[in-house]
């Protein structure tokens, strides 16, 4: 079991390892191939694009497969694709890579949610999931600065790193995880576009569903362009931006151990708005900070907050309908991975047009004040006067 669990965490940094790891190159990618800066989000968004489309899809589907082979080879996929995207020679070449690359993580992902209550006994179950969640943070502290230095040497070197690394875990996949074939009732389950129909059928969580996109849509903004932001004001170097995503990585690892504790104080409604308020507040101040101290903390403070909102949010999404979790996960992943996709497109048009990172902060803050809309009026909220039972129990 142990073993597992440490495949999983690895598979998960490695994961996230690579959806951030073009923020910090856009400024050298950019150079290299030639592209405006109202195209260059399009690096982000790419495999952001291929995830949130194939996530709909995967998630639900996978549940009358082998999760075992599912995973294989959404993971090999990922590898190869990741390892191509070293050898990108322009914007579509990359653009095309990274797609492929997010199709296999979307394969992946799912399947580690869906095979831990299969895998491990119920008493283990929340903490296999703490580690496992703790990949995802670690990957921003400490994977995207080591891919910051890597790139110091040559812009593909991460790419190489993260694709040989997810290689040899495809290969532990194989040789460390059973084999895990669904039951005849999973086989015969409703198709899966009708899963979707029956939770959007409701108010509730048709609003719940748009605050978590606009959550996602205004932090990812502002996160695709940290590392431009940075080389352009600062003059930073790569690498030296790679050390600044630690520190942002350490925000994010301190929200999400510490979010728990935080949430148990103040309460699920008080931590949300509270957090939102910080980050709003955080987003219209960052482009008039004059250090890269000052910048670095603020940032501090919004991943942070994102590591305590971000599995608050899922909670409140999958309590929804207890019924059908995996595909409010799937559809979960595949809203944050489409707000990605628009987000960072929105931020480089804004960033060309406005010539810096002000109009970016704005849209950001903007963002999260319609999350917080949302989530007022979806009735999801445990501090609403009364929360509305609207959905179809299947």
């Amino acid at each position: 079991m142990n073993k597992l669990t440490a495949l999983f965490f690895v598979i998960m940094f490695l994961i996230g390892t690579d959806t951030f790891i073009i923020s910090p190159l856009i400024p050298t990618l950019q150079e290299l191939f030639h592209i405006r800066t109202e195209y260059a989000g399009w690096m982000v968004g790419a495999y952001a694009l291929g995830y949130a489309i194939f996530a709909l899809i995967a998630g639900p589907l996978s549940d009358g497969w082998d999760r075992k082979k599912v995973m294989l080879f959404g993971m090999f996929c990922f590898s190869i694709s990741t390892i191509l995207c070293g050898f990108a020679f322009n914007f579509w070449s990359m653009f095309l890579f990274r797609a492929l690359a997010g199709f296999g993580a979307a394969f992946t992902t799912p399947q580690i949610w869906a095979s831990i209550p299969t895998l491990f006994p119920a008493q283990k179950v929340a903490k296999v999931f703490g580690i496992v969640m703790a990949g995802l943070a670690s990957a921003q502290a400490f994977g995207i600065p080591i891919g910051g230095l890597l790139a110091a040497t040559h812009w593909s070197y991460p790419f190489y790193t993260i694709g040989a690394c997810s290689l040899l875990a495809t290969v532990f996949i194989l040789y460390t995880m059973p084999a895990m074939k669904p039951n005849q009732d999973q086989r015969t389950k409703m198709p899966i576009f009708n899963r979707y129909v029956l939770l959007l059928n409701s108010r509730m969580a048709r609003r719940s569903f748009l605050a978590h996109f606009l959550f996602q849509c205004g932090f990812m903004a502002a996160f695709a362009f940290i590392g431009k932001w940075m080389t352009d004001r600062f003059e930073l170097s790569v690498d030296h931006v790679g050390f600044v995503m630690f520190f942002l990585g350490l925000g994010n690892m301190v929200g999400s151990i510490g979010g728990v504790y935080v949430i148990k104080i103040l309460g699920r409604f008080n931590t949300l708005v509270l957090g939102f308020v910080v980050s709003i507040a955080c987003f219209l101040v960052l482009p008039h900070l004059s250090s890269v101290s000052a910048f670095e903390g603020a940032y501090f403070f919004i991943f942070a907050n994102m590591g305590i909102s971000f599995p608050l949010i899922m909670g409140l999404l999958t309590s929804l309908n207890p019924t059908i979790r995996g595909t409010i996960t799937s559809m979960a992943n595949s809203a944050m991975y489409a707000a990605t996709t628009l987000g960072s497109w929105i931020a480089g048009l804004l960033y060309a047009t406005f010539n810096g990172f002000t109009a970016v902060g704005l849209f950001a803050a903007l963002c999260i004040v319609g999350s917080l809309l949302a989530f007022f009026s979806s009735g999801i909220l445990p501090a609403q006067e009364k929360t509305k039972k609207e959905l179809v129990e299947s």
